[in-house]
Order: structure tokens, then C-alpha cells, then sequence
């Protein structure tokens, strides 16, 4: 499946019964583009440990296992949906925490992603021997880890000359756990453009759901944006978020997008036993 380009391969391992122990090599064995399917990252469904409809274990493309994803989030949530493990609303556990989706249309899905629960705003940082001004957001407990960071002339900027900040930010060492780097620029036409070097993956992306709901909470945090159908769009097509928040305070992120089905069928990894 896919989200806006965000690419995933999905096991309903309740079926599946595969051991927790090894999905992350499975997940680095399939996610490898051409030597098997290939992907941003895999996801495994187990049953639901409290009151969600059911679980979602999320694995980046090297293996390491990822707090939550957003457009994985959405099309995890079409799986359920059309497999019998959810109705018109899903209930998804991920290990940030609750998820909630709902179906608008076949391929359109909007989830409310995970509160932020860490926010710095405008902080100078030096990296690569160079200072940025960036902002700071963890969705979710434990936190799925962001910095926010403006680049005018986005959209005509050649995507190689940002990987050297982009990786110099990602293993930035005021950030324990590494972080996803969002560069974004508000256009003219009130449009956000936004690309994202999502860790895990090590390489930007064609879209990332929470890296989305990062900028625009921080946008709106800042009154720079209303919270309210922001538009933003990444080179994977254009995903829409909704603010709320409490004074300075944000509340709810909700994220909505479309969620594809590419292929069905059976994975043969001749390199991989079980």
C-alpha cells in the first residue's frame, strides 16, 4: 500500500503468527528495493492488547522498529477496514499510542495522530559546523521525534544540496533518538511545500504523515497558519491537516489523505527462513 508515495508492505500477523523476534529482519529483508518487494517500511497487525480494534507494529526499511506512522497509519486503517478488523471508524493500538482512523471514501482515510507531548519552538542549534533555527516535536509517548525547519524556495531547490544539513539535523546530539527533519516553505498561494528525511529510512521520502502534523502544529503554534485544512503538499501528492488547539497549547492533529492498495499476493524471500 501507499500514502501519498509512502510506501508499505502489510502482514496480518495474527494469521501470520510470525515470532515479534523476527519481523525486524523481516522487515529489512522485503523493504530492500530490488533484491525483494521494496518499501518505506513494513507493518505487522497483531490482536489489540487493550481497547483498540487491533495493533499496528510499524518497522522502518533498516529494520529498526518506529513509534507510529502516519500514512501507514491511514492505509493500516483501510486494511482493517476492508479485512473484517474494523468498521467505518478504526481504533488502531501503535506503540506512540492510540490511533483513531476514519473511512471518508474508498481510498480516502483521516486518522487523529498522536497528541504532542514534547515542543521546542525556534531553537538555535549548531550542526555540521553550522547554526539552524529550528523547532522541536515529539508526537506521542514515547515520542515520535521531529525538527521543524523552514527553507525558502523549496519546491525549486535541488533535493541533493539539503542531504548534508538533513543528516547533520537527523543525528543532531541535542536529539537522543535522532529525529525526522522536515524542511518546509509557505508559498505565495498559502500552500505548504514540505520534504522529510525520515531516520530509519535514511533518504527523504515522498511523503510522511507525522512529519506533516509536526509543521503544522508548529506553524500554528506560532499563529503563522489557522490550524484549520492546511494544505500541504510533498512530492507524493498533498495530505491535509487540522489543528485544534487550547491557546498556545495543541490539542488535536488530524491528518487526511489517501491510502492505496498497490498488490496482494505471497511474498517468497528465498534469502529469509523463518
Amino acid at each position: 500500500m501507499n500514502g501519498a508515495g509512502n510506501d508499505f508492505i502489510i502482514i496480518n500477523n495474527i494469521d501470520e503468527n510470525i515470532p515479534l523476534n523476527r519481523l525486524s529482519d523481516l522487515a529489512r529483508t522485503l523493504c530492500h528495493r530490488r533484491f525483494f518487494i521494496g518499501a518505506d517500511g513494513f507493518m505487522a497487525v497483531e490482536r489489540a492488547e487493550g481497547t483498540g480494534d487491533f495493533r499496528m507494529l510499524f518497522f522502518n526499511s533498516d529494520g529498526s522498529m518506529g513509534e507510529m506512522c502516519g500514512n501507514g497509519a491511514r492505509c493500516i486503517c483501510r486494511y482493517g477496514f476492508e479485512n473484517g478488523l474494523a468498521g467505518e471508524i478504526q481504533r488502531v493500538e501503535t506503540t506512540a499510542g492510540l490511533v483513531i482512523g476514519e473511512r471518508l471514501s474508498e481510498s480516502e482515510y483521516r486518522i487523529r495522530l498522536n497528541e504532542p507531548t514534547k515542543v521546542r519552538i525556534d531553537e538555535k542549534l549548531t550542526a555540521d559546523e553550522k547554526t539552524y533555527i529550528c523547532s522541536y516535536v515529539e508526537l506521542g509517548d514515547p515520542g515520535i521525534p521531529h525538527c521543524v525547519i523552514e527553507w525558502k524556495g523549496l519546491r525549486r531547490y535541488p533535493k541533493e544540496g539539503l542531504y548534508a544539513t538533513a543528516r547533520a539535523l537527523r543525528a543532531y546530539e541535542g536529539y537522543p533518538k535522532g529525529a525526522n527533519v522536515n524542511f518546509y516553505d509557505l508559498e505565495e498561494d498559502g500552500i505548504l511545500f514540505e520534504r522529510t528525511f525520515e531516520r530509519g529510512v535514511e533518504d527523504f521520502t515522498f511523503a510522511c504523515g507525522t512529519g506533516t502534523g509536526a509543521v503544522a502544529a508548529v506553524l500554528t503554534m506560532k499563529g503563522v497558519v489557522s490550524g484549520k485544512n492546511v494544505a500541504v503538499d510533498m512530492e507524493g501528492g498533498r495530505l491535509v491537516i487540522d489543528v485544534a488547539s487550547e491557546g498556545e497549547r495543541v490539542r488535536d492533529i488530524f491528518l487526511s489523505g489517501p491510502a492505496n492498495v498497490v498488490a496482494k499476493g505471497e511474498a517468497v524471500a528465498e534469502d529469509f527462513s523463518l
